[in-house]
This record gives structure tokens, C-alpha cells and sequence, in this order.
């Protein structure tokens, strides 16, 4: 993150505090995000981001808006301790003399984007079903020739039912349902994000080994951020279809990654794979600029003295 030297213990309650932070003020805008992607022709719902939180808040109630959120709470202390920490350890062994080439810096966010999705991809599985629940039960109510004919309503079950009922029918492998597309994901985002962020963070340091000002980094991580975000965006459309359990009886399935592609690129055309870009450019943005905040303000440190010091 920003140049000083900080511990691992420091920068994992950093990474975890900034992430629950950061889940908890952006989520609404994250839930908008999955419900217009999961939309398709024939059964649009929502016309906008603030349509979807509009008709959200008076359908199913402010907390509506913070539908999977406990999942998210949960996991991104550990998702983002397993990026942190990755990311840490492959940057040190590839640097020389403690300086990376650009190409190394792109290994290192390739490798801690490929080990965060042993978190992600459970995570975002549980966070889509949820979220996405009620753009289903609205389907019903005011789209009612969406529905296949003799569907029941039935009650939105919680992350706990969900997480039994999958290892029930498909063991394990239910929970990485879409492991594939999020990798496609996550690894170019880290390729992208870390270097553009260490390179942007470069351009305001106070002289050659001076630290950055703490606008520069926090306005280099929302930029590194929402630019890694809105170019990973046409996976993350993929990812969230095929992620997706419950759909209206005219909305599409897929059987695949490129079986995916292929029948949106025919029923919806190339701009489907920008739906919610603006939204998930929305949703990382803040949450770059927080954890600078958090790592400005040295929360992990801060707690880290409390601590009793060993012996030597």
C-alpha cells in the first residue's frame, strides 16, 4: 500500500478493518451492481443503479439493501489477510535489491489474485444468491410472465441453508461454482491494480526515497482501483451468471464460461458485458481509498501495541 514499512500482523488487521469498513458503506451499491448484471432482455427490472436502490428500499425495506452482507462481513478479513500476505511474499521473492521490474509486479498481484479466490469464490457464490433473491421475488410480483407457470414462492433461505444445501447435492464443488470466471477475474485485476497503484503512488513521492503524501496514495488507489474494476468488468458479468442459481423462466442458463459468452454476445450484444461497470467502479474505488486511510492512520499498529512485547 502506501511506502512505509509495516509489519504482516499489521497490514492483515489494516486489510481486515479497511474491508469491513469499507463492505459496510458500499454494499447497497454493490448489491445494485449484481441485480443489473443478472438482468437480461425480456425481464429488465431496474433501468439504473439508483432504480434498482429505489424500487430495493420500497419492496424489501432499507436492510433490503444489505442482502449477503453478513457473508461478506465474514470473509473479507480472511479474503483480504490471503491477498495481503500473498501478495507480500511474492513480491519479496522477486525482488532484487529491493526493487521490482514492472513485469515482476505483475507476477506478484497474478499471484495473490490467483490464492485470494480460495475465499472469493464461496464468498461471492453465497453474496449472489442472496443479493440477487430479491430481484427474483420482485420478478414475481410485478413481471409475473416471467415466472415459469406452477413456480411456488418460496422463503429466501439464509447463507447457512445455502452453504448445507450445496454440499448436500454437489459436495464441496458447489461452493467454487464459477471458479473459473472468478480467476479470470481476480488474476487480471491484481496484474492491473498493484502495479498502477505503486506506479501512480511513485509519481507524488516527497524526493528519490521520501514517502508519497497520504492524497497522493489515497487518489492513486481509487484510481488503480476503479480502473482494474471497470477492465475486469466483462468477466465479472460472466462470473455473476454463472453464479447464479435461481432465474426467470425467459432468462438464459449457461453451461460454461464461453457457452456464457457466446449466447450474450447473441440475446444481448457486446454492451451487456458493461453492465454494472459504473457500479463496480463505484464499489472499489472507496474501498481502496479507505484501507489508505486505514493504513495512514495505523489502526494495526495501533492495536499491535497493545500487545505484550516478547523477550528476546
Amino acid at each position: 500500500m502506501a511506502d512505509k514499512q509495516i509489519s504482516l500482523p499489521a497490514k492483515l488487521i489494516n486489510g481486515g478493518i479497511a474491508g469491513l469498513i469499507g463492505v459496510t458503506c458500499v454494499f447497497p451499491i454493490d448489491l445494485a451492481k449484481t441485480r443489473l448484471q443478472n438482468q437480461q432482455n425480456g425481464s429488465r427490472l431496474y433501468t439504473s443503479m439508483s432504480d434498482c436502490l429505489i424500487k430495493t428500499i420500497r419492496s424489501e425495506g432499507y436492510f433490503g439493501m444489505y442482502r449477503g452482507a453478513a457473508v461478506n462481513l465474514t470473509l473479507v478479513t480472511p479474503e483480504k489477510a490471503i491477498k495481503l500476505a500473498a501478495n507480500d511474499f511474492f513480491r519479496h521473492h522477486l525482488s532484487k535489491d529491493g526493487k521490482l521490474t514492472l513485469v515482476k509486479e505483475m507476477l506478484a498481484g497474478c499471484g495473490a489474485g490467483t490464492c485470494q479466490v480460495i475465499v472469493t469464490t464461496p464468498m461471492e457464490m453465497l453474496k449472489i444468491q442472496l443479493q440477487d433473491a430479491g430481484r427474483i421475488a420482485a420478478q414475481r410480483k410485478l413481471m409475473p410472465e416471467t415466472v415459469a407457470a406452477g413456480t411456488v414462492e418460496t422463503k429466501s433461505p439464509t447463507a447457512m441453508q445455502l452453504t448445507r444445501e450445496l454440499l448436500r447435492e454437489k459436495g464441496i464443488a458447489g461452493l467454487y461454482k464459477g471458479l473459473g470466471a472468478t480467476l479470470l477475474r481476480d488474476v487480471p485485476f491484481s496484474i492491473i491494480y498493484f502495479p498502477l497503484f505503486a506506479n501512480l503512488n511513485n509519481l507524488g513521492k516527497r524526493g528519490v526515497e521520501g514517502p508519497a503524501p497520504f492524497y497522493v496514495s489515497f487518489i492513486s488507489g481509487c484510481l488503480a482501483g476503479s480502473t482494474a474494476a471497470v477492465a475486469v468488468n466483462p468477466v465479472d458479468v460472466i462470473k455473476t451468471r454463472l453464479q447464479s442459481l435461481n432465474r426467470g423462466s425467459t432468462e438464459d442458463t449457461y453451461s460454461g464460461v464461453t457457452d456464457c459468452i457466446r449466447k450474450i454476445l447473441r440475446n444481448e450484444g457486446p454492451s451487456a458485458f458493461l453492465k454494472g461497470a459504473y457500479c463496480r467502479a463505484l464499489v472499489i474505488a472507496p474501498l481502496f481509498g479507505i484501507a489508505q486511510v486505514v493504513y495512514f492512520l495505523g489502526v494495526g499498529e495501533f492495536i499491535l501495541s497493545f500487545l505484550p512485547k516478547r523477550d528476546n
